[in-house]
């Protein structure tokens, strides 16, 4: 494995090379290679998954005030799925450093999506044990919580869908979205979203997205209805 290479493509240094060798190696790699005395990344990924989950659990906590606990952990359920793992490790390149045994590889094993997120968990592992949790969080705010915001998981807390059900039981209310007000430099610009339901606004929105500010003020209009 090139971890030089990683190093590059991340912006990290890794002191241990032999550590960070073992989070991208698979278990079918060690069993081809008994007399290397080598050491597959399970137990790695075991670490990794409770330091991706408070890694997330932290940044949910402290960036979303008025998200209740069943809605928090709704959306860190979809963070930390496989498929959201998978496509993280994709996302890094990941597949192209994973140290696979010759059945797994012909089988499709580098880009099957259990394996990538187990790969991309055990990497974390290594990161905890050699740099420390703030490096952790250094990784998490440049690769992964930047997708958070920009609402790619925002399909599980789907406000919209939910206040277009709740209006749709009276066929002759219209739901509309408009933008109030854009704020910020380009780089850190965040949208205000006003919902107008029968031309009367709602409820409102402020998201570093368009989407995420119509999804907040659906929400807004959700609560607001329920009262």
């Amino acid at each position: 494995m090139n971890v030089t290479k990683l190093e590059e493509q991340l912006g990290i240094r890794f002191k241990n090379h032999e550590l960070i060798q073992q989070a991208f190696t698979h278990s079918s790699y060690v069993n081809e290679h008994q007399k290397e005395k080598i050491l597959d990344n399970e137990r790695l990924e075991f670490l990794g998954d409770a330091v991706l989950e408070l890694g997330i659990s932290e940044y949910l906590y402290k960036n979303n005030v008025d998200m209740a606990e069943g809605e928090m952990t709704k959306l860190r359920a979809s963070i930390v799925c496989e498929p959201s793992l998978a496509n993280f490790a994709r996302d890094l390149n990941f597949n192209e450093f994973i140290m696979l045994g010759k059945g797994e590889e012909h089988t499709g094993g580098r880009d099957r999506a259990s394996l990538l997120a187990d790969v991309f968990e055990s990497f974390l592992g290594a990161l905890y044990i050699e740099q420390g949790f703030n490096a952790v969080l250094t990784f998490f705010e440049r690769f992964i919580y930047p997708k958070i915001d920009m609402g790619a998981f925002s399909h599980a807390m789907d406000y919209k869908s939910q206040l277009q059900e709740l209006i749709q039981q009276d066929k002759n209310r219209g739901i509309e979205y408009k933008i109030a007000q854009e704020k910020g430099p380009s780089h850190m610009k965040e949208f205000v979203v006003q919902v107008l339901i029968e031309n009367k606004i709602a409820g409102t929105g402020i998201g570093r997205t368009k989407k995420e500010a119509e999804q907040r003020a659906a929400k807004h209009a959700i609560d607001e209805l329920s009262k």
